[in-house]
């Protein structure tokens, strides 16, 4: 077993070795297919999401040269908190990248941190669209059906962007990719679940090298308020610390 183990490790660390020597060429390509020096909207549910989830999607970006923008729909006030992670989601934005004058928290009881309250699709959707047109996006990013997690949240946020997108409400030229969802297995492998992300993604994926993993981590750690013993695990083993899917709609 140890032997099967380490033999799964230098797999994927071959994997990622093979992407690092040709990122270039791939960062060509995808500015290409994202256009470079796009202006870039994340949405997410809760402070937090953008580092948990979507770290290597941020740094993807920054590579590609877009401005990023952060629409958070919650300030995550379950456990009546929601001051102190508003702070933190504005210093992990900080250490990914992204100015506070680009982050956008909305709080208010419309959109509470409840995974058993539903979101309205048409008042998120409304919300959504008017951020989109202020501040002349032309890529945004968020969940897909899944949630990654299954939080009926997240889920909402799909269901808005959808709704805009199926309907033609987007602004002319607006795309969007959506944050695959993978079982558990999968979710909790880190790098090991490198050679299915490369033969599964058919969209858009970010890898992380050693020194961005570091930084995600890093704003990870700004959400001191959410450290509890089982995050570390989480940011020990899970994949999406270090890899993103992403899938256009």
């Amino acid at each position: 077993m140890w032997l099967l183990c380490v033999s799964a490790a230098v797999l994927a660390w071959g994997f990622l070795w093979v992407w690092d020597s040709s990122e270039r060429m791939k960062s060509r390509e995808q500015g290409g297919l994202l256009g470079a020096e796009s202006r870039t909207l994340l949405v997410i549910a809760h402070p937090d999401d953008e580092a948990m989830f979507f770290a290597p999607t941020v740094l993807g970006l920054a590579r590609l040269r877009h401005r990023l923008y952060l629409l958070c729909f919650s300030a995550g006030n379950y456990y009546n908190q929601g001051e102190t992670r508003k702070k933190e989601l504005l210093q992990s934005c900080d250490v990914l990248g992204i100015p506070p004058s680009s982050v956008m928290i909305i709080d208010n009881r419309d959109f509470p941190d409840d995974p058993g309250v539903q979101w309205d699709t048409e008042h998120v959707a409304s919300v959504l669209l008017q951020h989109i047109e202020v501040n002349g996006i032309n890529l945004v990013v968020t969940f897909d059906a899944g949630g990654v997690s299954g939080h009926s949240n997240h889920i909402a946020l799909y269901a808005a962007v959808r709704a805009l997108y199926s309907e033609g409400k987007l602004p002319k030229g607006c795309s969007v990719l959506t944050l695959q969802s993978v079982n558990v297995l999968r979710k909790y492998i880190s790098l090991l679940d490198l050679p299915l992300s490369l033969l599964h993604t058919q969209g858009v994926l970010f890898v992380l090298n050693s020194k961005e993993v570091a930084q995600a981590k890093r704003a990870m750690s700004c959400h001191r308020s959410q450290l509890l013993w089982f995050r570390h695990l989480y940011i020990f083993f899970s994949r999406y610390m270090r890899i993103n899917s992403l899938s256009f709609l």
